[in-house]
This record gives structure tokens, C-alpha cells and sequence, in this order.
């Protein structure tokens, strides 16, 4: 007899449109998701570049725009001792801290696919407590503050522009220690730990994306110590410490409190600083207060 029911064995094999839809995108392999990875994380960085370049100029040009104004335009000499446009170069690394930020949270989480923090591993290691991880971190940014300071008084070198743009102002001395705590250690992290080496790792392998990394960390500041090769050593050093962290742990929290405490101690000494010089009939600073001063440079 004839029915008109269908088939069981029939419907295993009707094809629906989202069946269709998985059969015409196979999932893509791993070979190339570690090529996809690698070139978000070299769009993030180059992002990152860009923001810290466009967006001073951004600031700037209302500046510049009063300045014609008013019949008095500086020239590039005099601008370099203009106050207010110092300030407005260090407060504009913020937004471009935080543009980047935003660029690097879109091309982590796909779109709000994954986690964020789960993804770039902004955690301690399994095993280790807050306490013993903030620690170790403490400890690690002592030790590297104490070797910075050693290559750059030993090498010397002359004043950088960071350390221009500090001493223009107050107000420039508590924007630079604002940005070196709140935004640079987690954007910089984020962007070169976070996003950089785990790309190029799955890439090159370790040690590797370890030297590329350190070596894109510290040229991307050349430009501001071009004139101090001991500050290009000690951030260096620093680059591969904090990637080489992110390499054996696992992790890239340990990376971030690390470079957090590094700057943080140098930004409270940057704000005592005008506090604690002495008349010149008094002994000088003691040492660690020199050694301080001589590290200021590597703060962002």
C-alpha cells in the first residue's frame, strides 16, 4: 500500500537552507587562522602607531589655529618651549591610548564573539595567587628599574624629548605620570604582548616572536630617545623581560602589573620631584632619588 508519509531515511538527507550554509563554509583551517590572527595583531599595532601619531596633530591644530589668530605663529624652536602646546601633546596620547584600546577590543572578541580578557589571558597563571603573582611582578619591576638606571648612568646621553616635554610644566609632569599609569601599561601590553606575540609565536615560534616584539616595542620609541642610546637599552632590556614573561607564563596579567609598577613608581617620583630639590648649600639628593631622575625617560 502507498501511504504519503515521509520517509525517516528521507529527511536525514533533505538539505535546509542553514545545512546548505554549512556545507558551502567549510571551517576554516589553522593554518590560515594563524595567518588571519597575525595580520589583525599587525593591524592593531600599526593602528595603535597611527592613533599616537594623527591625533596630537588633531589636538594641535585648533592650537595652531588660535595662534594665527592672535598674528603671533611661533617658530618650530619656540614652539618646542610652548606650554600649552607641550600639554596638549601628552594629554592627546589618552584618546589615542584609548582608540586603540577600542581597535584592539574589536579584532579580539570578533565582534563581541569571544572574551576579551579570556582571550589575551589577563589572568595569573593556574597555580598562582594574586598576592604571590603581585609580588614576584613588585620584585621583577625593582630589579629593572635598578638595571635601567645602572645602563643609563653608566652609558649617559643627552636629554630626551620626554624629558622636555616633562620639564615644560607642572601640569605636563602630572599628565605624563597620568598616562604612564592609567593608560600606557595596559594599552602597550595589550597591543604588544596581548596581540603581537601570540601571533607571531604560532608563526615563528618562540624565541623568535620574543626578539620581534622587543624589537618593535623599542623602536617605536627611538624616535623619542634617538639622542640617549642607554634609554633605548634599558627599554630593550625592559621589552624583552615583559615578553619573555608573557612567553613562559602563559599569561599576559603578569606582563601588565609589571610594566604598571615600573611606571608607577617612577610617575610618583616624577610628581615629588619639583618637592624635593634641596638649595645648593645642602648635600646632594641621595642616590636612589639620582637613580630616579635618571630613569624618568622610560615611562611611556
Amino acid at each position: 500500500m502507498i501511504t504519503n508519509e515521509p520517509s525517516p531515511l528521507a529527511n536525514e538527507n533533505v538539505i535546509t537552507p542553514q545545512t546548505q550554509a554549512e556545507v558551502s563554509a567549510p571551517e576554516t583551517p589553522p593554518t590560515d587562522r594563524r595567518w588571519l590572527e597575525l595580520f589583525k595583531a599587525f593591524g592593531a599595532w600599526g593602528g595603535s602607531v597611527g592613533f599616537l601619531i594623527l591625533i596630537p596633530l588633531a589636538f594641535a591644530i585648533p592650537y595652531f589655529v588660535y595662534l594665527i589668530s592672535s598674528k603671533r605663529m611661533p617658530t618650530a624652536e619656540q614652539l618646542m618651549q610652548d606650554k600649552t602646546f607641550l600639554l596638549l601633546q601628552i594629554v592627546a596620547v589618552i584618546p589615542a591610548h584609548l582608540f586603540t584600546l577600542g581597535l584592539a577590543w574589536i579584532l579580539v572578541t570578533n565582534r563581541r564573539r569571544r572574551p576579551f580578557a579570556q582571550t589575551l589571558g589577563l589572568s595569573w597563571p593556574p597555580g598562582v595567587s594574586a598576592w604571590k603573582g603581585f609580588s614576584v611582578c613588585f620584585l621583577v619591576a625593582l630589579l629593572l628599574l635598578g638595571l635601567g638606571a645602572l645602563i643609563t648612568n653608566v652609558l649617559g646621553g643627552g636629554k630626551t624629548d620626554l624629558d622636555k616635554l616633562i620639564e615644560s610644566s607642572y601640569q605636563a609632569r602630572l599628565a605624563t605620570a597620568v598616562v604612564a599609569v592609567l593608560t600606557a601599561p595596559l594599552v602597550e601590553e595589550v597591543i604588544y604582548r596581548g596581540m603581537l606575540y601570540p601571533a607571531l609565536e604560532r608563526v615563528t615560534g618562540m624565541g623568535l616572536a620574543i626578539a620581534i616584539v622587543s624589537f618593535l616595542f623599542a623602536g617605536v620609541h627611538v624616535y623619542q630617545y634617538w639622542n640617549n642610546l642607554g634609554v633605548i637599552l634599558a627599554i630593550t632590556i625592559l621589552s624583552i623581560t615583559l615578553t619573555a614573561v608573557r612567553a613562559f607564563s602563559g599569561r599576559l596579567l603578569p606582563s601588565v602589573v609589571i610594566h604598571l609598577v615600573f611606571n608607577g613608581l617612577q610617575s610618583i617620583y616624577l610628581i615629588l620631584e619639583p618637592f624635593l630639590k634641596k638649595p645648593e648649600n645642602v648635600q646632594p639628593a641621595p642616590a636612589l632619588i639620582e637613580l630616579y631622575r635618571s630613569l624618568r625617560h622610560l615611562l611611556f
